[in-house]
């Protein structure tokens, strides 16, 4: 029987923290072909409308987060450069508060250039270069296990390590691809015994960040996406209220087997029927 409660609560929502891949759009393994899914323009245009904030965070680090957002404007959805995250989003609040300004990535430009915007330095995975931290996130076609050697003897030599993601798969239109953060983090975890701190999803410091970007309190805020181990995590992690679209990882029996505390508070079928909701 649902909830009698989650209708207000929903009403009390000032902000939304929306996933991008399997909840707005889908495109294939290689982050390309990107296509709207069932009322991902709706539920933008509604929120745009009725002033509510938003932004998209999404847990991939092949586009810079400008380019997250362009790729989504080109669709017809409106969001701003401002309004898209990344972990390396995170990674700049996180490493900037910690010291970290010489980093070394296992990563593309989606990586390297909002952290160098931010004034930290990165270095490439070559053995023997000094770094205050090692950070793995989208590094497919360039992966080599000289990159690999590197990162493991930077961590050897005390430079923390830190993972976009650890989710096994991401949605793809091809359906599950392998998530290349967690790939990369089990080798280094593997031979080192080290502490593996996630900046993306489902982390606090990414609802954390995308608090601060909305400018409210992360208990004033729903997050949304098709991940059973990411956003609902992160949604409880700071006591905003979780809803699971069944558009991408997530399914009808996604939750059917864990205790109440930890289910989403809402799930619908996809954001079209949220956007339905919030219309009401």
């Amino acid at each position: 029987m649902p909830d009698p409660a989650v209708p207000d609560r929903l009403r009390r929502v000032r902000g939304f923290v929306l996933d991008m891949d399997g909840t707005l759009v889908m495109g294939d393994r290689h982050n390309q072909g990107l296509v709207l899914l069932p009322g991902a323009l709706d539920l933008l245009q509604g929120l745009a409308d009725d002033g509510l904030p938003f932004c998209v965070y999404t847990n991939g680090t092949v586009k810079t987060p400008a380019q997250v957002a362009g790729a989504l404007a080109r669709l017809g959805l409106p969001v701003a450069a401002d309004q898209a995250l990344t972990p390396a989003s995170t990674a700049v609040d996180v490493f900037l508060e910690r010291g970290h300004r010489r980093v070394m990535v296992l990563g593309g430009t989606g990586i390297t250039e909002p952290l160098e915007a931010a004034g930290i330095e990165t270095v490439p995975p070559v053995r023997g270069t000094d770094c205050d931290a090692v950070m793995a996130g989208w590094y497919r076609q360039e992966l080599t296990f000289d990159a690999l050697e590197a990162a493991v003897f930077a961590v050897f030599d005390g430079a923390p390590f830190y993972s976009a993601s650890q989710s096994l798969f991401f949605a793809t239109a091809e359906g599950r691809s392998l998530g290349t953060s967690r790939a990369i983090s089990a080798v280094v975890r593997d031979i080192t015994g080290c502490e593996v701190t996630v900046v993306g999803k489902p982390s606090f410091q990414a609802l954390r960040t995308a608090a601060r970007r909305l400018g409210l309190a992360a208990d004033d805020l729903a997050v949304v996406g098709d991940d059973p181990e990411l956003e609902v995590p992160m949604a409880h992690a700071g006591a905003a209220f979780a809803v699971a679209v069944h558009t991408g990882i997530g399914h009808a029996g996604s939750f059917s087997d864990v205790p109440a505390e930890v289910r989403p508070h809402l799930e619908l079928p996809d954001v079209g029927a949220l956007a339905e909701l919030l219309r009401r």
